[in-house]
């Protein structure tokens, strides 16, 4: 078993760590506090090929593996929530659906602009009286000769108001339960579709979160994501990548935690001596190490099993839960170790812990995942076969050129 990084893998996660020392931490305060996100920064990630880092280059990505994918949440994470974000979503829960469950000329027209960043993309399950109970959902869409006609409201959807691209699950057959959704992908620009910002979060200020309405709005035959009745399976395949990104995230931010809080345990004093030489400072850091160390094994894992075309919601499910529990908790002991300048924006710490507490929210709250975890120790859940499984990371293909027509 290795665990040793690839040379393209490093290479990567130096880009973006450079790029987010130079580019995000320097102003992240300033657009956390206007409760904005940068203009520039989807561009510049766009750019960069994050945005496309882990599709197949035929498909406009830059042919990385999940592992790398995991490497860049970290990095992003370890800025800023709110760029782990905008991964988990155009990504995560978007962009490998329509690699997983698309058709080509669904590829072609959606995965290749979004993985070149020409188009932004999110995920719409959520509604406002929909979360962990997913089928309790009221959108619907109605089947109409070749088209569909979608009604309702999906709510706390990231990138909301920069998208391009929705991957939106809706009830096709009410009375079917969750065997009535199907899946479609939404354009921003179709007749009847509206969105908008919230603010007043608690955390992620510097990032985009919103609502998305549809009002009888036509959606072609042709943007339905798989089969009829097939969109819960397609949103559960989505969380199982979503929630890697998440976990992965969640790792970066233990580390900031960590970073951050050795620094200022070198730097500040009391009684005579700086404080990281006090046993009870020592005790704050050792956690912080333990559960940093532990988080980033169970990425390498997930992400080498995502790599191998495994099966992995019960391990993705599981990182997730404990790389956000563990997130708050070293946020948590971050700000307490700075003290009184823990509980100002003097010091990043302060919004490490109001990023930390939307990640054991969103994507499956930490309860969610207990009852998870626990029935699959009693065995009473089993993963079966998806009809579409996310394809396993073969080199030779992902970075293999586009064939001429």
């Amino acid at each position: 078993m290795d665990f040793a990084l690839t040379q393209e893998q490093m290479q990567v996660r130096k880009m973006v760590r450079d790029w987010a020392a130079k580019e995000i931490l320097p102003v992240i305060g300033e657009w956390d506090r206007k409760q904005e996100m940068n203009p520039a920064e989807l561009p510049r990630m766009a750019e960069l090929g994050i945005l496309g880092i882990c599709i197949p280059v035929r498909y406009g990505g830059q042919g990385y593996d999940y592992i790398t994918l995991g490497l860049v949440c970290e990095e992003l994470e370890r800025a800023d929530t709110h760029l782990r974000v905008v991964m988990s979503v155009h990504m995560g829960l978007n962009s490998l659906a329509v690699l997983q469950w698309g058709t080509e000329e669904q590829k072609q027209r959606f995965l290749v602009p979004q993985a070149r960043g020409e188009k932004y993309a999110a995920f719409c399950l959520t509604e406002p009286g929909a979360g962990s109970d997913v089928v309790s959902m009221v959108s619907t869409a109605r089947k109409a000769g070749d088209k569909y006609i979608l009604n309702g409201e999906k709510m706390w959807i990231s990138l909301a108001t920069k998208a391009h691209n929705f991957l939106v699950v809706a009830k096709t057959d009410p009375a079917a339960a969750h065997k009535g959704m199907t899946a479609f992908i939404v354009e921003r620009d179709m007749p009847g579709v509206t969105m908008g910002d919230i603010h007043g979060k608690l955390g992620v200020r510097a990032g985009s979160t919103g609502w998305v309405a549809m009002q009888d709005v036509e959606v072609p035959a042709a943007n339905r994501l798989g089969e009829e009745g097939e969109g819960f399976k397609i949103a559960m395949s989505c969380l199982d990548n979503g929630r890697y990104t998440v976990g992965a995230g969640a790792t970066g931010l233990i580390r900031a935690c960590l970073e951050d809080s050795l620094k200022y345990a070198h730097e500040r004093k009391t009684f005579g001596k700086p404080i990281g030489e006090h046993q009870l400072i020592k005790q704050k850091l050792a956690y912080m190490q333990q559960w940093y160390d532990a988080a980033q094994l169970m990425m390498y894992k997930v992400g080498w099993m995502k790599n191998s075309g495994k099966r992995n919601t019960r391990e993705t499910g599981m990182f997730k839960w404990y790389a956000t529990d563990m997130a708050v908790k070293a946020a948590l002991e971050a700000v307490q170790l700075h003290g009184a300048y823990g509980f100002s924006d003097e010091y990043p710490v302060e919004r490490y812990l109001r990023n930390s507490k939307g990640s054991v929210i969103y994507e499956g709250t930490s309860e969610i995942h207990q009852l998870m975890q626990a029935d699959y120790a009693l065995g009473l859940r089993h993963d079966g076969r998806l009809r579409c499984e996310l394809p396993a990371y073969d080199a030779e293909y992902w970075q293999a050129e586009p064939q001429p027509a």
